[in-house]
């Protein structure tokens, strides 16, 4: 217990150890009890413990963590270039596209504002991977709202993405009250700031919210998709997810809600969303240069 250290990876004892924890800060009650400030490593949650409800993983355990959340994100990714294989030779049929002058595709482009340095640079890399145009800012949530507006005039994004951390607070009864929350007031006022800056929901798709967010509120001022429905966790790569369907979407068609919230790790208890239309164009032909 003494032994634990900024960095450590560790789970909390009273919740069986599900969640696997890096700690980020240790600090001293007035009370003179020490607790550490913790944030999921898959999970976009953090939290607070007292030191002896924690205990250190073994470095085989977090070797053994770090290669199943890669492997479950391979085999998502795999599944996600086939499904988006076929919609192509669809879109390409479809259009009557001459096989020998070559398609080339422009997917949407997305600008992810994230208040976690670490899960921004998970994500920015995800978008390579999946060949989709992205600029990243780490930005506190309680300061994205400030930073939002000019970030979208610089960049004029198709898609924004809002996320970070957020929860419910400690002996919160009432989970309508936005005070209850973390950080969902912040990724509210966000949202509205972008919507004075473009209105249509279909012209500029947002994605915002993290762990247990106040789903309805972030919906209601104008996000096309929001977290948390049921009030659960959500997967660091759960936005990525959602942003891929819409980007690789067709322009021309009207996006499946069960087939994009079904396309996240966390799926309907966690992510939901309005009917929006997707960003994909086919291009062609294909310069040989």
């Amino acid at each position: 217990m003494e032994g634990i250290k900024v960095g450590d990876i560790v789970g909390r004892i009273s919740y069986s150890c599900d969640i696997f924890f890096k700690v980020v800060e240790l600090t001293i009650g007035k009370d003179g009890k020490k607790s550490a400030r913790l944030k999921g490593l898959d999970k976009r949650l953090c939290a607070t413990a007292p030191l002896e409800d924690l205990r250190k993983f073994e470095p085989a355990e977090v070797a053994a963590f770090w290669h199943s959340f890669m492997t479950k994100n391979h085999e998502h990714m795999k599944r996600i270039f086939k499904r988006r294989e076929q919609d192509r030779q669809r879109l390409v049929r479809s259009n009557d596209v001459v096989s020998h002058l070559g398609t080339f595709d422009v997917p949407g482009s997305v600008l992810h504002i994230d208040g976690d340095g670490d899960y921004l640079d998970l994500c920015l890399t995800t978008y390579r991977q999946l060949g989709i145009p992205a600029s990243g800012y780490h930005i506190d949530e309680e300061k994205q709202p400030e930073a939002v507006t000019d970030l979208l005039q610089k960049h004029r994004p198709d898609i924004l993405v809002l996320t970070g951390h957020d929860g419910i607070e400690k002996d919160t009864q009432n989970f309508s009250d936005l005070n209850g929350y973390h950080n969902s007031r912040y990724f509210v006022e966000a949202v509205k700031k972008a919507r004075l800056y473009e209105k249509s929901r279909d012209d500029l798709v947002i994605f915002a919210g993290a762990c247990q967010s106040h789903y309805e509120a972030i919906l209601e001022a104008g996000a096309n998709f929001a977290s948390s429905p049921h009030r659960v966790l959500i997967h660091t790569f759960d936005p990525v997810f959602v942003v891929e369907k819409i980007a690789y979407t067709s322009i021309y068609d009207q996006i499946s809600l069960k087939d994009i919230i079904a396309g996240t790790i966390t799926g309907f208890p966690g992510i939901g969303g309005v009917e929006t239309r997707g960003k994909y164009r086919l291009g062609l032909p294909k310069s040989p240069y």
